[in-house]
């Protein structure tokens, strides 16, 4: 599960650029599936189908996208200016070493004023920021163009012993759990069939989501990702590391969907805590639930310390104990979607 959580983390593709890694994404789902297509916005969707007809269609999905910068200019002086693709805090940007996406992959360091020099109590905004990629401008222009993406340093890796940190753990985390589902299910003899989809664009919008279940319109729909974690400075709606999963409850989630998640749980004895989402949960279960006549929706997910950082971080546990409530959930539907009536 490390190789497979640190193999996407490194991936590199910001929201609108998941074409650079959506067919490595579609060759890791087909050994499992028994077809894998990509859709118009970019997003992988993996079938694995049960062979009984008018089946029900269960939709598993994570977001394949990270957070980043677009380049917004490049100046006489060769630096580059840029904002922000989701996201993204600005606190963590000075002194970052990262990946300009030009005609060829270069590296960049993002410089700012030295303390010494600002005046007292003044922040720097990212406006005032610029990459430094060493090249005068001429050089620069040759390589990296406006719009060209930029993306976070690379994985940390191993934290400890059951602890991972790295980049886009958010969403690429839930992702790996999604792919070992798939894995664990492929000689299972199912009564569903299982759609198992990586989204495009989740942290602008979640319009892969959008897309693909108004594309789909499955019976009933799971989103993974990810929610806070317990850290030094704040233990407030946030989750212990370590300690399982979260269920969301709330107007973004089906009761009955919930009900039997929570159940699903309980009987294989899988660590999770319930979370509350008084209204928009922030993540493509709130699309999901609105395609075409509407889908019954849940909402899984992971505690992470340091979201939208580039040391976003983990219990390998936690994803796990997601896996095992996936493959559980999916192996224990009966052909019917009767409870899910409301």
């Amino acid at each position: 599960m490390r190789s497979l959580i640190k193999e996407l983390s490194d991936m590199r593709a910001i929201s609108g650029s998941e074409y650079r890694i959506n067919k490595e994404i579609a060759q890791m789902f087909m050994p499992y599936a028994d077809e894998v297509r990509i859709d118009a916005l970019g997003s992988v969707i993996a079938v694995r189908e049960c062979g009984i007809e008018n089946a029900p269609n269960v939709m598993i999905e994570a977001h394949c996208d990270e957070i980043g910068l677009i380049v917004t200019d490049i100046t006489d002086e060769g630096f580059l200016t840029f904002g922000p693709v989701g996201g993204i805090d600005a606190r963590i940007l000075p002194a970052s070493v990262v990946t300009v996406h030009g005609k060829r992959d270069i590296e960049g360091v993002i410089g700012i004023k030295p303390d010494y020099l600002l005046e007292e109590g003044k922040s720097v905004k990212m406006k005032d920021m610029a990459i430094d990629v060493g090249m005068d401008a001429a050089e620069v222009r040759k390589i990296v163009s406006i719009g060209d993406g930029v993306t976070l340093p690379q994985s940390v890796g191993d934290l400890g012993k059951k602890q991972f940190s790295g980049k886009t753990l958010d969403d690429r985390a839930s992702l790996a759990a999604v792919i070992e589902m798939m894995r664990r299910l492929k000689d299972k003899q199912l009564n569903v069939n299982v759609y198992a989809c990586a989204h495009t664009q989740e942290e602008v919008g979640c319009r892969g989501a959008k897309v693909s279940a108004f594309g789909i319109m499955p019976d009933m729909a799971i989103a993974i990702d990810v929610t806070h974690g317990v850290t030094p400075d704040n233990s407030y709606n946030a989750f212990p590391v370590g300690q399982g999963i979260t269920i969301s409850l709330g107007p973004n989630i089906h009761p009955k969907l919930s009900e039997r998640l929570i159940k699903t749980a309980d009987d294989n004895h899988i660590k999770y805590a319930l979370e509350v989402d008084g209204g928009e949960t922030g993540t493509d279960a709130w699309e999901i639930q609105i395609a075409g006549a509407g889908i019954p929706t849940a909402l899984l997910s992971i505690p992470l310390k340091y979201m939208h950082t580039s040391v976003e971080t983990l219990a390998v546990s936690d994803v796990k104990a997601l896996v095992k409530l996936l493959v559980n959930f999916i192996e224990g539907q009966e052909g019917d979607t009767q409870w899910l009536k409301l």
